[in-house]
Order: structure tokens, then sequence, then C-alpha cells
């Protein structure tokens, strides 16, 4: 959308390209950055090229708001554990857009985020204690059934994980009673 959004229209026969890899997503659109806009000062710097198509796209509810596009791509992509957009210009005529993906470094980066909000407890975590994190890392809360379902086993083993990780001050419990149908678990706050 944002390319969309702010790209020149003066380039005429040129069109906003988007070419799928198998680790990144590439996406360029015709002209340069606008007016005052830099690469370095993108992220924080507002200026819309074409303001009438900008505020269409706000009215028919495809964004959210203007001057979110550049910030929202870095923020759904850390939320992903995913590396920073690289802007750059290639051919001082288009604006190109790389979103990498690398399903390696996505990993790492989300095991190293639940080690620092489990703790030193996250290496003795055993199988399925480490599948009950994950889901709430995820998820934000998992439930008895949903972990028994996830793991392939009873109801009973599934209690007494998630009960053992509560004890243990990595998950915290939510419900009035026990027996509490709506029961679950999350991490502490």
């Amino acid at each position: 959308m944002n390319a969309v959004t702010h790209r020149d229209y003066a380039f005429s026969g040129d069109y906003v390209r988007v070419s799928m890899y198998d680790d990144r997503l590439e996406i360029q659109s015709p002209g340069r950055l606008p007016n005052i806009v830099t690469l370095d000062n993108m992220r924080s710097t507002r200026y819309s090229r074409n303001p009438r198509i900008a505020r269409t796209l706000v009215e028919f509810g495809w964004v959210r708001e203007l001057n979110e596009g550049v910030k929202r791509i870095y923020s759904e992509m850390q939320a992903l554990f995913l590396n920073d957009p690289k802007f750059s210009e290639p051919n001082s005529a288009a604006v190109r857009m790389v979103l990498e993906n690398s399903i390696t470094s996505h990993v790492l980066r989300r095991s190293e985020s639940m080690q620092d909000r489990v703790g030193d407890a996250y290496g003795s975590l055993g199988e399925y204690e480490l599948a009950a994190v994950q889901w709430i890392y995820g998820k934000g809360k998992i439930t008895t059934r949903e972990l028994s379902s996830l793991i392939g086993k009873g109801l009973t083993l599934s209690s007494k994980t998630l009960r053992g990780l509560a004890a243990k001050g990595i998950l915290e419990w939510h419900g009035n009673s026990k027996n509490d149908p709506s029961q679950f678990y999350s991490l502490p706050k």
C-alpha cells in the first residue's frame, strides 16, 4: 500500500514491482523518495507525495492513518523477530524495499527472546514445558486442552505440566477455581 500511495505517477510506463524469493520480498516503486524524505530520515519524516490517494486509502480503511506506513513496516518486522526492512534507491529512479524472511534468523531471535523472558529456567525446560511456553509466546495464553492437543498427550499430563510451570514462576494461572472452564495460563507481565 505504501508503494502505491507514494509512487511517482509522473513515471508513465512503469509500475510497482513485487518480487517474492525464498528468503525475501522486494518491492520497487517508480520514482525517487519525495521532497524532504531521505533514506536516513524516512522513518521519522512525514511527507505525502500523493495526499489525495493517501486520504482516499484512509477513508476506504485500507490504511489506518497517515504517516504510519514505514513505522508499521518496522514494528511488524520486529514483532516477527525479523531484520529491519532495507530501503535503497538503486537507480536514482526508484525506491526499493527488501523484507528479509530468514526462517533460521526468525527461529533464533524468537528463541533468544523467549530465553530473555523466561530467564535461567529456560534451559532446563522439558519437551512439554517448552511446547507450552512457545505456544504462549506466540498466542499469549494456553489452556490445558490446547496443550493436550499440541503435545498429543492426555489432559492430566497437560494440567500437571502447566501447574508445574506456574509453581516455578514461569507461568501465571488465571481462573476463579480449579474447575473453572475458562482458566488459562500466560507468561507473567
